[in-house]
């Protein structure tokens, strides 16, 4: 029924264009409607044609489409048209030509002396990293936990690796008791000799007769592996390992109440903040050749010993990092030289306000880390920005750091360690591509402006960064191995889903492969959104946002238009820009609004992402407060400008979005007369530890941080009307969140309140007919207080 009246509605629009905005019920209909993004785009190695992923039309699944480039023909692939094609993220071994990729979980090549596509896999596991030996004879990759080669010259695959995390077969007794019964009996002893002998002599035999299979590595019972990286060359596994043992604190409980049987189930999900940090992790390097381990301390790491949170914990009586005692950390990634004799990682202090880059050299003779850079930060380290990597043919590094205070690309001699700083200024860079000459680096940027994001090639020799495109909304790029001349784009705009196209490196020119849009949604007149700078009272800087103006008359018959506020969730993520808006049903709502005589502005507020890492930490310790500021400095640059209503101002928001409408309707009641908080965060002590301990440290440590960034802390402050809307099926911001605020809205005998409750819905809602009740309701609450007489 949905897809007919769906059907009927772009058949209506289909004969005259339309000026006037879609009705909600349209607005909130399927996506299909409005025409699938292009997910992915990929190129066929030999130039010939352009892969792309869209969204099947009514369905979930997926299609692949090709392009000709040639004929400029697009068509759907079949499933045994697919069998021949490339896939994305080809690894090239330049001397030899050889090329790898990994398509639905197979490995395949393009070889230079071969027409035809190789497969090297055929698995119902999955394959995946694949790397070349330093001679390009040979390709290692990861299959689930465990590491495998493929031979080009023998045909053959092979694993690398039998990691065990379990004791030896032969291994002495772990107690009194064992060591008793092994000295009482021989038949015990017996039998233990026998396990060792058979497992030393498989050791032997796999390492003496190359026909045979590798044999197993026992680990230990006490740790289970969290990631690993295999060199180049074989020879070499870096392994993270955490306590296996580790209490990570008791799991949530989410019961089902519409299920298929009837009765209600019950969901285990995620725990909450600070109630066990995560476990820490150890590394290991192993050699396989000499069936070797070796674990290399983090005791050389600047500031591993010392604890930024002392101060903090010794108000709360707790005692701080000891003297003789390392901070935990978590490995963030590894990167093989493509020699295999070195190797980079990174790492994270579990508390947040470190990550080091440090090098192993395998022909040390006692292996070890060596630092080679540091990223502090008094706040926390982004989780974004963490992009390593190395130079080709060289032994130098790269990576990504927000130490100017924004994200920049450095340089690092691996042997040297002196950082160099090689792009600057108030903008940020992201998405680094190396080029193959290793001279020449194409990026993503927002140099020309925060909410523009172009194509850019960075000259090595001169430190220098040139701007490539002028689309002002690329999504993401692609090259082709040996292509100097065009690069594979998505890109986007306020009205556009990501398409992809091809753009000249020379010139900056984009060609245009796709508009995967409906005819009936391109004939719709959208408002475009105003990029407008608004003036801050707290910070010498703007704070960028969209801005919609009204299209009528105010709907109360007044002479001042009334505002809606939308506050974009995450936190850190941007919405003020050129790109095609992660919130789309809602920038079309807004055009609802506008052509009601709404104002409707959209603000990138202190936390959001775009803007470097002071704006980024802005809200450390302080969840809310900044962020508050900037909507009411918004409110006042509209009052002050656009002959806004003081008097009619909404706001609304979901999940971080909806904890801020709650912090305006309760810290600012004489600001905001409505509010609508959807899926929102009203206790930070109940969302989990990887976001909210950045921010917040943990409760234990910083209970005050909590307390005053909890909205559930100021529900008294209530006095305007207010809407909560929450999946009771969200298992990232619980639905007992909005129970308890609830709760207390009910003990403080809090009127004109109202909650919603989808019993159907996780955190992003995924049926049509939810996202239609939801957005009536925030609808007639609007035009039944700041909208209504």
């Amino acid at each position: 029924m949905q897809a007919r009246l769906i059907t009927l509605f772009l058949l209506g629009l289909t004969i005259a264009s339309q000026a006037q905005t879609p009705p909600l019920k349209q607005i909130m209909a399927d996506p299909d409607w409005i025409g699938p993004p292009v997910e992915q785009a990929w190129w066929q190695l030999d130039g010939s044609a352009v892969n792309y992923r869209v969204e099947r039309p009514d369905s979930d699944l997926d299609d692949i489409h090709q392009i000709d480039l040639e004929r400029g023909e697009d068509r759907r692939l079949d499933y045994a048209e697919q069998a021949v094609i490339d896939g994305p993220d080809p690894i090239v071994h330049h001397a030899s030509g050889r090329v790898v990729f990994v398509r639905d979980g197979n490995l395949f090549a393009r070889l230079p002396d071969r027409d035809r596509l190789l497969q090297l896999t055929r698995s119902t596991e999955s394959d995946a990293q694949p790397a070349f030996s330093p001679d390009g004879k040979r390709v290692i990759f990861r299959r689930d936990s465990q590491w495998w080669v493929h031979d080009f010259e023998r045909g053959l695959n092979w694993p690398a690796t039998d990691l065990r995390f379990e004791d030896k077969p032969d291994a002495e007794p772990e107690d009194e008791l064992g060591e008793m019964q092994l000295r009482l009996f021989q038949s015990l002893r017996d039998q233990q000799a026998d396990k060792r002998e058979a497992r030393t002599e498989a050791e032997k035999a796999a390492s003496q007769d190359p026909t045979r299979s590798v044999a197993p590595w026992y680990l230990g019972d006490d740790m289970e592996m969290q990631q690993s990286s295999l060199s180049p060359d074989g020879r070499w596994l870096l392994l993270a390992v955490s306590p296996k043992d580790h209490d990570d604190g008791d799991d949530g409980q989410m019961p089902h109440y519409v299920t298929n049987d009837g009765y209600i189930d019950v969901e285990d999900v995620r725990t909450r903040v600070g109630r066990n940090a995560p476990p820490p992790q150890t590394l290991w390097l192993l050699d396989l050749e000499k069936r070797s381990k070796h674990e290399l301390a983090f005791d050389d790491l600047p500031g591993i010993g010392e604890d930024p949170l002392a101060e903090l914990k010794q108000a709360q009586d707790i005692d701080p990092l000891a003297d003789d005692e390392n901070r935990p950390v978590s490995i963030n990634d590894f990167e093989w030289h493509a020699g295999g004799e070195l190797a980079a990682v990174q790492i994270r202090a579990i508390d947040n306000k470190d990550r080091w880059l440090a090098i192993v050299d395998t022909a040390d003779d006692e292996p070890a880390l060596h630092h080679r850079h540091r990223l502090s930060d008094v706040a926390w380290i982004n989780w974004y920005f963490n992009d390593f990597g190395w130079l080709p043919d060289s032994e130098t590094l790269w990576l990504l750091s927000e130490e100017s205070g924004y994200s920049h690309f450095y340089t690092v001699d691996a042997r040297a360690g002196a950082a160099r700083q090689r792009t600057e200024g108030d903008f940020e860079v992201l998405e680094p591509v190396v080029r193959a000459d290793g001279r020449t680096v194409l990026l993503l940027a927002n140099r020309s402006h925060p909410a523009e994001y172009d194509l850019y090639q960075l000259d090595l020799e001169l430190d220098e960064l040139e701007r490539v495109t002028e689309q002002r909304g690329i999504e993401s790029f692609t090259l082709r191995p040996g292509d100097d001349e065009r690069a594979l784009v998505r890109y986007s705009s306020p009205y556009l889903p990501p398409q992809a196209g091809l753009v000249d490196l020379e010139t900056g020119e984009l060609e245009a492969l796709t508009d995967t849009r409906t005819d009936a949604f391109k004939t719709i007149e959208w408002q475009q959104p105003e990029i407008v700078g608004v003036p801050s009272s707290h910070v010498d800087r703007p704070v960028w946002s969209k801005f919609y103006p009204a299209r009528s008359e105010p709907p109360h018959g007044g002479d001042r238009h009334p505002v809606v506020l939308f506050v974009h969730g995450a936190g850190y993520l941007q919405n003020t820009w050129l790109r095609y808006p992660n919130y789309f049903r809602e920038q079309m709502f807004h055009n609802l609004l506008t052509e009601r005589g709404y104002h409707v502005l959209d603000m990138d507020y202190r936390a959001s992402a775009g803007y470097g890492r002071d704006w980024r930490t802005a809200i450390y310790r302080q969840m809310g407060t900044p962020e508050l500021e900037d909507l009411i400095d918004g409110v006042d640059w509209l009052v002050e400008n656009h002959n806004a209503d003081p008097g009619r101002v909404g706001v609304y928001g979901g999940s971080y979005g909806g904890f801020m409408a709650f912090m305006a309707m309760f810290r600012a009641p004489e600001v905001f007369q409505a509010g609508a908080a959807l899926r929102p965060v009203t206790d930070w002590a109940h969302y989990n530890h990887f976001y909210t301990s950045n921010i917040l440290n943990t409760p234990e440590v910083d209970p005050e941080a909590y307390r005053r960034s909890s909205p559930i802390e100021f529900a008294e402050g209530l006095d305007g009307h207010l809407l909560i809307a929450h999946g009771m099926l969200d298992d990232n911001v619980f639905y007992q969140d909005s129970v308890r605020l609830a709760q207390r809205l009910i003990e403080l005998e809090k009127d004109h309140w109202e909650m919603a409750s989808y019993p159907m819905e996780r955190h992003g809602f995924t049926r049509p007919d939810s996202w239609r009740d939801e957005y009536w309701r925030i609808l007639n609450l609007f035009e039944n207080t700041i909208g209504g007489n």
